[in-house]
């Protein structure tokens, strides 16, 4: 007998249903030579620190560092989930061959290896490896199952990820809830510390600190209208400075012009090319649902979740942008079977589709493509189901449109000594913009880029030569401090490390450094709600007195730091790829560990402060501060 295993029972029931696995039995289907069962999530996890050893019971800096000499796990939850474990048990150990029919990634490689050792799986073991959960995957997958040893590297992978978690997680949060968190015994707060979680938060209040010390500079820009239209000064500027930064400068400089024309000394034209929006990964599937409808990172999850389970969509935890070539001969039958529900896609039917290699590349490709429609018909969506899939829908059939031609204008000016400057453009074929131009909402996507930019407007017709009088006028500005994070742009900070970063290629190439993974960022993001580290206020994330003290007492950089946890990232994916090893990475691990225990032990930071008896003393970055500083505390000491 064939055992099948998948992810969860929904997923099970189609699968048995594919293969002719009919009979249902409790807990898994039966027939054609097939038993088809699932799990729960979770089933199996790492052992709690006391089950290792009853030293570690009690918590107790004395007992730090606790780094297992050997990890072992065990079946983890309630009785239905001890119930479904046994089920799948009984089944592995009179099966004659195992399939994994798990997620189809790193967590979800874990998962399924947990299951089966614990259950002692003793036959061979195959892994469908499949895009999206249409029949025709699924059948197609079942013809090319890979011995499970193929997926070696993605198990260490998943493997290391979970152990990194766990010591840095359990270690780190007892020694600082032990030396710094209020109360004792179980009204003791616990301060919860963890790899990817706390760097994270730390963003948050890095960013917050510098909006709430930011010191407004008030500074004038020099500007004249000339036949309607906007001319900005060219000035000489330094560094981190502004050209006009009294308003008696700047009207000296307008008196100097006011009087004297303004000749036209350059009218430049350049045809350009604007691209279709990239295909979606996960994080920027979850950016633009937060932009646009407000879903949270998690909310957005579950959404494209369900609707990978409802067959309508590719395999959702995803990283790239990208599709692989054999998918190309699929496009015509895929964009055809949702022809119906989008009249956009008329105009392709029949043609040869552009491949380009924005699209399709090989090289950015590894276990799983970005998200796409899978060609079935949605039916019986929610929604905002609906308002996902759109997206999805919508990106995937404007990439194999025409790219957009604008013409991009430049035109120099000059009056007396002083430059100034327009751009403009105009569209001059819409091409794969037509695709959106029914929705008002992909607009709101592009304006951070260029909806109330001044070089998305067409200009006069500029002739060199040409002169006449203008207007100048000086306008005060003043500058602004950073905005708040969002849902969508702390999860950019998170894929590029805490980076800001524009460009789509940069940020792409950047991936491979950022904090957490695409199928993990969401879940991050709700801890630090659940814990009151952060909340939110409108669109905007805030860290809370509690989630500012804890990142001020943290005096381990690896803890806090993105751009070291990115780099740790970046060794999980070696790993995957078999480019480093686990023993190497769990050798880091502890000395690591290790590491930040000592820290902790011999910092001096915890104690009461010395002036207010009230707070206590936390660590800034260059000198020992109290816990109380926002209430007006004045206590400092440099270390």
């Amino acid at each position: 007998m064939v055992v099948c295993v998948a992810e969860k029972p929904s997923v099970g029931a189609y699968i048995a249903n594919v293969l002719g696995a009919k009979q249902k039995h409790d807990g898994y289907f039966e027939g054609n030579g097939y038993q088809v069962t699932w799990t729960f999530g979770h089933l199996c996890a790492l052992l709690d620190p006391q089950e290792y050893t009853e030293q570690w019971k009690a918590w107790s800096l004395s007992s730090l560092p606790m780094i297992p000499p050997r990890f072992s796990i065990k079946v983890s939850g309630d009785a239905g989930v001890h119930k479904q474990f046994n089920v799948i048990k009984s089944l592995i150990e009179q099966a004659d061959e195992v399939i994994n029919c798990g997620d189809a990634g790193q967590e979800g490689e874990l998962i399924q290896r947990w299951v089966y050792q614990q259950a002692g799986c003793k036959c061979p073991v195959k892994r469908l490896w499949v895009n999206s959960l249409t029949e025709e995957a699924i059948r197609e997958g079942f013809k090319q199952l890979k011995d499970q040893s193929e997926y070696q590297h993605l198990y260490e992978a998943g493997m290391m990820r979970a152990i990194g978690d766990w010591l840095l997680g359990m270690n780190a949060t007892r020694a600082y809830t032990i030396r710094y968190a209020s109360g004792r015994g179980r009204d003791r707060q616990v301060l919860s510390v963890g790899r990817v979680q706390t760097p994270t938060l730390a963003l948050v209040v890095k960013r917050q600190a510098e909006i709430e010390h930011f010191v407004p500079r008030t500074y004038w820009e020099l500007k004249t209208n000339y036949r309607d239209t906007l001319f900005s000064a060219q000035l000489p500027v330094e560094e981190d400075d502004y050209a006009i930064t009294s308003e008696e400068q700047g009207q000296a400089l307008v008196d100097s012009i006011k009087d004297l024309p303004l000749t036209i000394t350059s009218v430049e034209k350049k045809k350009g090319l604007e691209y279709a929006p990239k295909l979606y990964d996960l994080t920027s599937l979850q950016v633009d649902c937060n932009k646009k409808f407000g879903f949270s990172a998690e909310q957005t999850l579950q959404l494209i979740q369900s609707l990978y389970e409802k067959r309508v969509t590719t395999y959702p935890r995803v990283d790239t942008t990208y599709l692989s070539d054999d998918l190309y001969p699929k496009v015509p039958a895929t964009l055809a079977g949702i022809k119906d529900y989008f009249p956009a896609i008329t105009p392709l039917l029949g043609t040869k589709l552009p491949k380009s290699k924005k699209v399709f590349d090989n090289k950015k490709v590894t276990d799983h493509h970005a998200i796409i429609p899978t060609g079935q018909r949605p039916e019986g969506l929610t929604a905002d189901e609906k308002k996902v899939y759109d997206l999805v829908a919508l990106h995937y059939i404007a990439v194999f449109y025409p790219e957009c031609e604008v013409s991009n204008t430049t035109v120099l000016a000059k009056a007396g000594e002083i430059d100034f400057k327009v751009t403009g453009r105009e569209v001059l074929k819409p091409g794969w913009r037509v695709v959106f131009e029914n929705d008002r909402s992909q607009s709101e996507l592009n304006d951070d880029n260029d909806a109330n930019d001044e070089t998305s407007k067409s200009l006069p017709a500029f002739v060199k030569g040409e002169s006449g009088p203008h207007e100048p006028v000086l306008k005060e500005k003043t500058t602004t401090p950073p905005k708040y994070y969002t849902e969508a742009t702390l999860l950019r900070a998170m894929e590029t490390a805490g980076k800001t970063v524009e460009n789509d290629e940069l940020r792409e190439a950047m991936k491979e450094n950022g904090i957490g993974r695409p199928s993990t960022r969401a879940a991050i993001i709700e801890k630090l709600y659940q814990r009151k580290y952060i909340v939110k206020q409108g669109k905007s994330l805030r860290a809370t007195e509690t989630g500012i003290n804890l990142i001020h007492l943290i005096i381990s950089p690896l803890l806090k730091s993105a751009e070291l946890t990115g780099l740790w990232e970046k060794k999980l994916r070696e790993i995957e790829r078999g480019e480093y090893t686990a023993q190497d990475f769990l050798a880091e691990l502890k000395e690591m560990t290790s590491g930040v225990v000592k820290d902790v032990k011999t910092n001096k930071a915890g104690m009461l402060c010395p002036v207010c008896r009230q707070g206590l003393i936390i660590r800034g970055n260059t000198r020992y501060g109290c816990s109380r500083w926002r209430e007006g505390c004045t206590y400092q000491e440099p270390f």
